[in-house]
């Protein structure tokens, strides 16, 4: 049965993006049957090109990432997730919808590489060095026996995971 992981960033524009791309690339590489969507609370419509370009040169296709709301996620058909981890401060304190199944939540915070200084180097430079810490944790995610975990289980090991 596939693990759905849900990873919700306010605007969905970047570091939920990378995580997508980062768990749903490793997963595919080392044929766990894993599925990663990403959205937001306030979607921004857009995906940061800088994240895209991170991506992209890590040998990632992006052609199927948009930018959307946590409310397609909630609706009659969408995918049970089996866990939901916010990567944003500022999802991590909102209010998120009732989600079918009640899924494992867990907060793993990065800095917004939006924000780094020194122009278009600084900002490829930050969201590089974010790509690699998301898919270094997601290849931690990736190493646990999710499929014969339970959640409390699973909840203390996403945990240890965000605390390295």
């Amino acid at each position: 049965m596939t693990t759905n992981v849900l990873i919700l960033c306010t605007h969905n524009s970047a570091r939920s993006v990378l995580s997508e791309g980062m768990l749903n690339h490793w997963a595919a590489k080392l044929g766990k049957d894993v599925r990663a969507y990403s959205a937001g609370s306030a979607p921004s419509g857009r995906l940061n090109p800088f994240a895209l370009e991170a991506l992209t040169k890590a040998g990632v296709d992006v052609t199927p990432y948009r930018s959307k709301s946590w409310d397609e996620f909630v609706a009659p058909g969408a995918p049970e997730m089996r866990i939901v981890i916010t990567v944003c401060d500022s999802a991590a304190a909102e209010t998120c919808p009732y989600w079918p199944g009640s899924p494992v939540k867990v907060h793993w915070g990065y800095a917004d590489p939006s924000n780094a200084e020194g122009g278009e180097a600084g900002k490829r430079a930050a969201f590089e060095l974010t790509r690699q810490a998301i898919g270094y944790r997601m290849l931690q995610l990736l190493q646990l026996p999710l499929s014969s975990m339970g959640n409390a289980e699973l909840q203390q090991a996403l945990t240890e995971i965000a605390q390295q």
